[in-house]
């Protein structure tokens, strides 16, 4: 039996070693491997379920402006009455849409909290892959006063690219039509830069029963700045943004099944001030140190959920970057003690799936 063993791997080793010697040395062969392998990649179904029977939430973006590998800016996809749905587009976050092969063609408006750079990064990519890939029509953005300015900033710096891609790939037939490579922005100006934040809402979108409404909140100086909730047939997700601690956003989060929250864990951000002080990063150790002045911790996030009632808190834009898995348990130093259960940290490709019959929530993870 050994003697035959060891024929047989002997084989399978020389069939091996021919395989790969007629792919190195053989066109013919290199050629079929590469349009079997592209065939394979370009039939990929989209990991994303959009079935009709619960609204589903994906993090496509959950780090902070501080960079950490495998996790984009800040970026959260809602699926709702077979609608879908971006709030926020940072750095990074269409590379995941992609790699789980969502169809951005079919992305029915992007909503943007504010303009920070590592919310609105890829604005312009989003909406230029949606158009290439097929989009007929201007793509809607939602958000607040100052909204118009982004929007046509990237319509402009996009201007020449899409010129490009029709001249390139119109072809008298219609395709990538100019018209419809454009962003059409809808500023809600219920909240004027400079007013005193005190949680006031506005429906911004109504449509197939999906209902999306802008809540003000606090990330002054920063201002307007919005979270949004996400109605959908008796459930409903809110997406905080970037934030402190708010009662306004506590009493306008009433009841929703899921809390996006960011949170930064102030205590380990200081920390890295101090190091960045020590190395003579000073700018940096500055930035690091102000950023505790306007955005929510992991407690006050829980805090926050508890308050408003909702069944999962899950959190996102995550600062500082979690780098080791073990730097959960300072993260999240002390939630437990106010909010024991319904918590999850998120990751880029978390899918988290609301019901509409009211049962649990469910988490998956999708894979690039």
């Amino acid at each position: 039996m050994k003697r035959i063993a060891g024929w047989l791997a002997a084989v399978v080793g020389a069939l091996a070693l021919m395989g790969v010697l007629a792919f190195q040395f053989m066109p013919a062969v290199q050629d079929r491997v590469f349009a079997a392998g592209a065939r394979r990649q370009l039939a990929r179904q989209s990991q994303l379920p959009t079935g009709d029977e619960a609204i589903r939430v994906v993090l496509c973006g959950t780090s902070s402006p501080l960079p950490r590998l495998q996790a984009a800016k800040a970026c959260t996809l809602v699926v709702a009455g077979g609608r879908m749905f971006i709030v926020d587009i940072g750095p990074e976050s269409t590379e995941n849409l992609a790699l789980w092969r969502v169809p951005t063609p079919q992305i029915a408006a992007v909503f943007l909290t504010h303009f920070h750079s590592d919310h609105i990064g890829e604005l312009g990519e989003l909406n230029m892959q949606g158009w290439a890939q097929g989009r007929t029509h201007p793509l809607d953005v939602y958000g607040p006063v100052g909204l118009a300015e982004v929007v046509a900033g990237f319509n402009t710096a996009y201007s020449l690219d899409r010129q490009y891609r029709h001249a390139h790939h119109n072809h008298g037939k219609g395709l990538l039509p100019l018209a419809a490579g454009v962003m059409i922005a809808h500023p809600a100006d219920f909240v004027q830069p400079g007013d005193v934040p005190s949680g006031r809402t506005q429906i911004v979108y109504s449509a197939g029963g999906v209902v999306v409404t802008a809540i003000e909140t606090d990330h002054r100086p920063v201002s307007p700045a919005f979270s949004y909730r996400f109605d959908y047939k008796g459930r409903s997700v809110v997406i905080t943004g970037d934030t402190v601690f708010n009662a306004g956003l506590a009493g306008a989060a009433k009841g929703a099944d899921v809390l996006v929250s960011e949170a930064q864990a102030h205590d380990l951000q200081n920390i890295m001030a101090r190091e960045a002080e020590a190395v003579g990063q000073s700018t940096l150790a500055s930035v690091l140190k102000d950023t505790s002045r306007y955005h929510i911790n992991p407690v006050e996030a829980a805090r926050l959920a508890n308050q408003a009632g909702v069944r999962e808190l899950v959190y996102t834009h995550i600062a500082p970057p979690l780098v080791f898995g073990f730097l959960k348990t300072p993260w999240l130093r002390g939630v437990s003690a106010e909010r024991p259960n319904g918590v999850t940290i998120g990751r880029d490709g978390l899918l988290i799936t609301v019901p509409l019959d009211g049962s649990a929530v469910r988490f998956d993870q999708l894979q690039g």
